[in-house]
């Protein structure tokens, strides 16, 4: 499947739904929606995005989930009874991280720590240093497990490298071995 440039704008500003499901464990938040991902109605469906991959390296998935026509219900599935869910910092698609404001990631901030409260999940996996310092007022944080703090809900705070091509300094083996430090920490897979 692919699209033009036309049709992928004709999706900007669109939302796509959340992945969560009763179960969750490990909630990755994106910065916000891609247009590919906004015109399949699927998280991080560009070709040639890692997160797939590397959730399958890090042992999260049985498989490379495709996600580049939509997310079938059979992977959807896999990622829901493996205890996973996926959430973006902001909602609304754009072609780029930078087409968004300050103001926009803080807002979109106020609302993720409103879906981890009802969600529960045991760790939260911000994918993105940068947009972690914006929406959250954090300039100086680094990568990795985030401090306590009261306001997430009892869940641990991680940030873990963005899967983006655009993140050229990140492989898919070190973007795994992030995503299955925090999978572990979740408890969705074991460190064996």
């Amino acid at each position: 499947m692919g699209f033009t440039k036309a049709q992928l704008l004709s999706h900007r500003d669109e939302r796509i739904d959340d992945l969560l499901g009763p179960g969750c464990r490990l909630l990755f938040v994106g910065i916000n929606p891609g247009l590919w991902s906004a015109a399949t109605g699927a998280h991080f469906a560009r070709p040639g995005n890692r997160f797939y991959p590397a959730l399958h390296r890090a042992g999260i998935t049985d498989n490379v989930i495709d996600a580049s026509s939509g997310m079938s219900e059979a992977d959807r599935a896999a990622l829901l009874n493996a205890g996973t869910g996926i959430t973006n910092v902001v909602e609304r698609a754009t072609a780029a991280a930078a087409d968004l404001s300050a103001d926009e990631l803080r807002s979109g901030g106020q609302r993720l720590r409103s879906t981890v409260a009802r969600v529960a999940p045991r760790v939260v996996a911000i994918l993105g240093i940068t947009a972690y310092r914006t929406a959250f007022g954090q300039r100086t944080a680094t990568p990795g497990r985030q401090p306590d703090t009261p306001d997430w809900a009892g869940a641990q705070l991680w940030v873990v490298p963005n899967p983006s091509g655009l993140n050229a300094h990140e492989t898919v083996d070190s973007l795994a071995r992030a995503y299955r430090e925090v999978a572990v920490a979740a408890g969705v897979v074991t460190d064996a």
